[in-house]
């Protein structure tokens, strides 16, 4: 009889075995694991990859591993570059051969030879695409092409010798082209033959008409004809390949044409000799109007403009015939701006704007023309600054100098006025043009406004130049180009085309202003004229900005007729300088009647600019110097009687006040300073220790720093040339006192100047010395101590950087 267990106990026993199954199938799995990683390194998974199924392991877990699948990169490529060097060294031997060997077989041998490895390169590229060996077909029928034009080659030097060269190498073009269109048609896959016919294609009508000795206008339709073709090509061909190809001949040839029948049509003399070069650009532009019209965008647009260019250099060719070149321009222009007509005609949009771009391009370029016209209107009287008041010339080209053929300019003019006149027509059918073809944006409508302002001024300016009209009728022109340009720019507000009318307003009345220096009369009718122009525009201008602008060139103008006082006076420049001051006197004045901010600073600012002029004039004579810089400090005192000019005008009037009292020193030939200095110092540190008293937080710089400043640096200045020993000491002492009296009272201006002039004085002491120490020290001695200073510097960068900012804020928190 059987054992049989009760229940739990054999489920004991079989959770003891399953758990030795499992212990021994872990063992196992390690050891496979193992024997794998001896027999072959494991291999990383890619990153990123998904898991794959796990194929069904071998009993117990045992089998060979998997055999890796065999590399296939690159191939492709080792492959085509085998086939290429193949080729090519076939392509060399053939060569070779034909040109020198040629002559070691008969004439049997010869033709058996070249016919034999001709058919084979032809037909097998058709074998080896049957069997998909691309590759190798593309290599044999480039090898086959040149096998054709080699035995064209050889054809001509045995068969056929006397024949012309040229002849016969525009029929055999022809007959290649032929030949490898049909075969690239045949065997479709192939890529080279189809784009190697188009290339073959652009020589048969040239090489034609250069067998014919044909003129250049015949070379010129033989291109547009090819041009034409390549286009039909480009539009119609199989292949990505064969397009570009056809494309970029069609580019070249037809850029080619173009040029020629320009020159022609450029250089011809009469309207019949101008018809042939313009129907030949007639015929380009309709070729180029035909690729735009199914090319993609880009080159839609580049067609158009091609056929824009074109139309405007026929028509105009024909028309511009027996007019002077400077004339011609104006035709030209015309034929431009009749190209606007494409915004009414259905053509495709990329195509329109193209022809758009062209017209732009002819007026673009007849604008160019007439720039050096206006260039000598504006600078020509820059000459007149080494001549003034010379006498008014009797025509106003006198003025303006030989810098341009004005006969040849007769027509500029005329040109900046259409120029003008078409951008007034946007801006007056801006309604119209919206939503057409041309699509502008928002902007364009103020750059026309504001082009047309421009052209239009221009024109007027070099008007009378053109005319060569009398001195004074051209003054007055520029006048009062002037004043209609301000009464735009009044009227406009502060917008870009009032900002356009301001700029030509300002150069306008440079070059008025220049023209002016001619003679003594129009130079204070011109000036003063100006000056009251732009004060009036300042006045009724809304525009802060502008009014600020034209209220700044208001007071400039009128420096100049206030210097000119004095030169009709007969003064020198040092006696005319006190009387520029009177500029700035009004400009303190109006400063504190103007309500506006902005223009009252401008006014003022301009004002202490005829204050520098001022101190120019006077620089030359000390004692005139002295009286100008101290009369600048009376206007800077009175400027800061305003409490928000008093910070920096305060300033300025001490340092002005100052730097008199020292010119007026000096040009005495004071060797004792200290007694006209000392009282004042003392009286200025009184008035300065007065206002610390009833203003706590004035600073010391305006309270002590003139009374200091006074004495102190006339001292020093002696003191440097002082030969004795006396005065740099009692200097000395005089700025230690003063620096301690500032470090104990925290005083900004007493420690710094009084440090500063303790400082240059030890300098000035300690200077022989140094300079015989110098002298005692080997030459490599100073580059060595100065290495030595710089590196210690530079190890001690830190502390030093934090040092100078303590020393900053101690004197920043002084008063």
């Amino acid at each position: 009889m059987e054992h049989v267990p009760p229940p739990a106990e054999e489920l004991a026993l079989l959770d003891q075995e399953l758990v030795r199954l499992d212990a021994r199938r872990l063992q196992l799995l390690n050891r496979r694991a193992w024997l794998l990683s001896v027999l072959r390194p494991p291999v990383a998974p890619p990153p990123f990859a998904a898991p794959a199924a796990r194929p069904p392991a071998a009993p117990f877990g045992w089998g060979p591993p998997a055999a890796p699948a065999a590399p296939t990169s690159g191939a492709s490529g080792v492959q085509n570059v085998l086939l290429v060097l193949g080729g090519l060294l076939l392509t060399i031997a053939a060569i070779a051969f034909t040109l020198f060997s040629w002559g070691e077989m008969g004439i049997a041998g010869r033709s058996a030879v070249l016919a034999t490895v001709t058919v084979a390169a032809l037909v097998a590229p058709a074998l080896l695409l049957r069997r998909k060996l691309s590759a190798t077909a593309e290599a044999l029928a480039a090898l086959a092409l040149v096998l054709t034009v080699l035995d064209a080659y050889a054809l001509h030097a045995v068969a056929l010798p006397d024949t012309d060269g040229l002849g016969f190498a525009a029929v055999t073009s022809a007959v290649l082209t032929a030949s490898w269109a049909a075969y690239g048609l045949a065997l479709g896959r192939l890529r080279m033959p189809l784009p190697a016919a188009v290339v073959a294609g652009q020589l048969p009508l040239v090489l034609g008409a250069w067998a014919a000795g044909a003129q250049a206008g015949v070379f010129g339709w033989a291109l547009l004809v090819t041009a034409a073709a390549d286009v039909a090509v480009a539009l119609r061909g199989r292949g990505l390949a064969v397009r570009i190809t056809a494309g970029v001949g069609a580019a070249s040839a037809g850029l080619v044409a173009m040029l020629i029948g320009l020159g022609q049509s450029v250089s011809a003399d009469g309207p019949l000799a101008a018809a042939g070069p313009g129907a030949l650009l007639l015929a380009g532009a309709v070729v180029a109007l035909f690729a735009g019209w199914r090319a993609p965008k880009e080159w839609a647009a580049a067609a158009g403009v091609v056929a824009g260019l074109a139309a405007v250099a026929a028509v105009g060719g024909v028309l511009r015939t027996g007019l002077p070149w400077n004339w011609s321009v104006v035709v030209y222009l015309l034929c431009g701006a009749a190209l606007t007509a494409v915004v009414r005609v259905r053509v495709p949009q990329p195509v329109g704007r193209g022809v758009l771009v062209a017209s732009a391009a002819v007026t673009a370029g007849a604008v160019l023309w007439a720039l050096p016209a206006v260039a000598a209107v504006l600078l020509g009287p820059v000459s007149l600054l080494t001549d003034v008041w010379a006498g008014a010339p009797g025509s106003v080209r006198g003025a303006l100098g030989p810098s341009v053929p004005w006969p040849e300019s007769a027509a500029s003019p005329v040109v900046l006025v259409l120029v003008a006149g078409l951008l007034t027509a946007l801006y007056a059918g801006w309604d119209r043009v919206r939503g057409t073809l041309l699509s502008p944006r928002p902007g364009w409508r103020v750059a026309s406004a504001a082009g047309a302002t421009v052209l239009g001024w221009c024109a007027a300016l070099t008007l009378p130049a053109v005319l060569d009209v009398p001195y004074a009728s051209a003054v007055g022109v520029e006048l009062l180009l002037v004043t209609g340009l301000l009464a735009i720019a009044v009227r406009q507000g502060a917008g870009a085309l009032s900002f356009t009318a301001l700029v030509c307003a300002l150069v306008g009345a440079v070059s008025a202003g220049l023209l002016a220096l001619a003679a003594e009369p129009a130079t204070y009718a011109v000036f003063v004229g100006l000056s009251v122009l732009f004060a009036g525009a300042a006045a009724r201008s809304a525009a802060a900005a502008v009014r600020s602008v034209l209220a700044g060139a208001s007071v400039l103008c009128a420096i100049v007729p206030v210097s000119a006082v004095g030169a009709s006076l007969g003064w020198s420049a040092p006696h005319t300088a006190p009387l520029v001051l009177v500029v700035p006197a009004v400009t303190v004045l109006l400063g504190a009647r103007l309500r506006v901010a902005a223009v009252a600073l401008t006014v003022e600012l301009t004002g202490a600019f005829a204050a520098v002029v001022a101190v120019g004039l006077a620089v030359t004579d000390a004692p005139f110097l002295a009286l100008v810089l101290a009369l600048c400090g009376v206007l800077a005192a009175g400027t800061a009687v305003r409490p928000d000019r008093r910070p920096v005008a305060g300033h300025l009037a001490a340092a002005l006040f100052v730097m008199a009292a020292w010119v007026r020193l000096a040009a005495s030939e004071v060797s004792d300073p200290e007694a006209y200095t000392l009282p004042v110092s003392v009286i200025a540190f009184a008035v300065g220790y007065l206002r610390r008293r009833t203003d706590p937080a004035a600073s010391s710089w305006v309270a002590y720093g003139p009374a200091l400043s006074m004495t102190m640096a006339p001292s020093l200045v002696v003191a440097w040339v002082d030969p004795h020993w006396l005065r740099p000491l009692l200097l000395g002492v005089a700025a230690l006192v003063v620096t301690l009296a500032g470090a104990r009272f925290r005083l900004q201006a007493p420690l710094v100047l009084g440090g500063s002039v303790l400082a240059l004085v030890g300098l000035h002491e300690l200077a022989p010395h140094v300079v015989q120490v110098f002298d005692a020290l080997p030459r490599w001695a100073p580059p060595a101590l100065a290495g030595l200073l710089l590196l210690a510097l530079g190890a001690t960068y830190e502390q030093r950087l934090r040092d100078a900012r303590r020393v900053r804020e101690s004197l920043g928190r002084m008063r």
